[in-house]
């Protein structure tokens, strides 16, 4: 007999700024209001058997994972804000209490986990509830709603959740797909993956502007103009991984097609080279480059490989081989923003802060992917550089990481001042990191 424990805690909300944040496309790192609810007493939580392993710590995402009933099915979710000191769970009040974000975040995680420790059937039914909460999520349009409100709602009117051409439908593709090896012995969650994965698709295809790649000049930076937000190479490196799992399940040309767009508009948002700052880092969006979510050059990596294109790859390298190692000396920075003059590039602003795990776990998957690639030593050697941004070789020097409670902390704020909190987008790219470096270690 399984019996159901119901939820009745209080949820915080702070005025503050938290750095795990599911708002990606404006404003990363938003001002909460201070309210106090209580979690909607119809929430039951289904127990479920924690995922140990002995290399890597998972009390901390065990604490945020729960399994509820939702549309009739039984699902995983994500907490997205767990507060010091207790870790207690937070909710943002125009947001929700859990999102398509961080619970897609988790599925990639859970594949990786999967890939490199093998069969684990805790780990295959977590995969399998997660997926199920991303399935309920597709909006009837194609697109996907981010939050669930704690009454059980989809939260379909918050900028950040609507379901559009923005990071959440990208990151539910990569979820998704990313998933269905896994799952595909069940025929019906595999049916329903493969039908969601092709409406978004479809939805793709339509809107993106690839049928012109025409560029314009703003704030003096030559940009492509047919990437998600016109710009927004960030964005378009996880659709390329979504896109690259799904032509490797479909054989898609059309897939293919979109791959190829997305990744010459990302190499056209390249700036510098070996000897010219910014050394050949791949900007943001715009004139703006920031950390978290530089995914650009793990998915040039990938896609160079699955395809065969040099041009792919050797834009990748560049940035790793004269970015990193510049960022790493120079020390690391959440974003800075560049204008042309006299056909070099030149820094007009920067913020150092937050430093998170989020800006890191990008680099340091890039570096790794550069290494199994080339068996070239000097990307392990950047690899391991960028690791121990874990264990205190930071802005802050302090560890970041608990190895033995599994906490994250949310980032670093200033000179040797931390944000203890540790919410599910910490935690999981952090797990994200620890599985690579493990990975390393093989």
């Amino acid at each position: 007999m399984i019996f159901i424990l119901r939820l009745n805690t209080f949820l915080l909300i702070q005025l503050l700024f938290l750095f795990v944040s599911c708002n990606e496309s404006d404003t990363p790192f938003p001002e909460k209001v201070s309210v106090e609810i209580n979690q909607n007493s119809d929430i039951e939580i289904i127990p479920s058997e924690p995922l140990p392993n002995s290399a890597i710590n998972f009390s901390h995402f065990n604490h945020l994972y729960n399994e509820i009933n939702f549309n009739e099915k039984k699902v995983g979710i994500i907490n997205i804000y767990s507060e010091y000191p207790n870790y207690t769970y937070a909710i943002e009040p125009k947001e929700g209490f859990t999102c398509v974000d961080d619970v897609s975040r988790a599925i990639v995680m859970l594949t990786k986990y999967l890939e490199l420790y093998g069969h684990d059937d805790i780990a295959l039914e977590k995969l399998k509830n997660l997926t199920e909460f991303v399935l309920q999520m597709q909006n009837q349009n194609g697109y996907f709603n981010n939050f669930l409100w704690n009454d059980l709602t989809i939260n379909t009117k918050y900028r950040t959740s609507i379901a559009v051409l923005d990071w959440w439908s990208f990151r539910a593709l990569w979820a998704i797909e990313s998933s269905y090896p896994f799952l595909k012995s069940d025929l019906d969650m595999a049916n329903r993956i493969a039908a969601a994965s092709e409406k978004l698709i479809k939805n793709i295809k339509s809107d993106l502007p690839t049928s012109y790649l025409i560029t314009e000049i703003i704030n003096t930076i030559e940009l492509p103009t047919w990437l998600p937000g016109k710009s927004a190479a960030d964005q378009s490196a996880i659709l390329i991984l979504g896109l690259l799992n799904n032509y490797k399940r479909t054989r898609d040309q059309d897939s293919k097609l979109i791959i190829d767009h997305l990744a010459k508009g990302i190499m056209f948002m390249q700036k510098g080279d070996a000897n010219n700052y910014p050394y050949g880092a791949f900007l943001s969006s715009e004139n703006l480059w920031h950390a978290w979510g530089n995914d650009q050059a793990y998915s040039l990596l990938r896609a160079g490989q699955a395809f065969n294109n040099q041009e792919y790859i050797d834009s990748a390298l560049l940035e790793i081989e004269n970015f990193y190692p510049w960022m790493l000396q120079n020390g690391f920075a959440e974003a800075f923003w560049i204008n042309k003059m006299n056909n070099n590039f030149i820094e007009v602003n920067r913020n150092e802060y937050p430093q998170i795990a989020y800006g890191v776990r990008p680099m340091l998957w890039a570096a790794s992917e550069a290494y199994y690639y080339s068996k070239d030593d000097k990307y392990l050697t950047i690899a391991n550089k960028l690791r121990v941004w874990l264990s205190g070789e930071n802005a802050a020097n302090k560890a970041i990481y608990n190895p033995d409670t599994g906490v994250c902390f949310d980032g670093i704020v200033g000179p040797n001042e931390i944000n203890m909190n540790s919410g599910a987008e910490s935690t999981l790219e952090t797990l994200l990191m620890l599985i690579e470096i493990e990975k390393i270690k093989k």
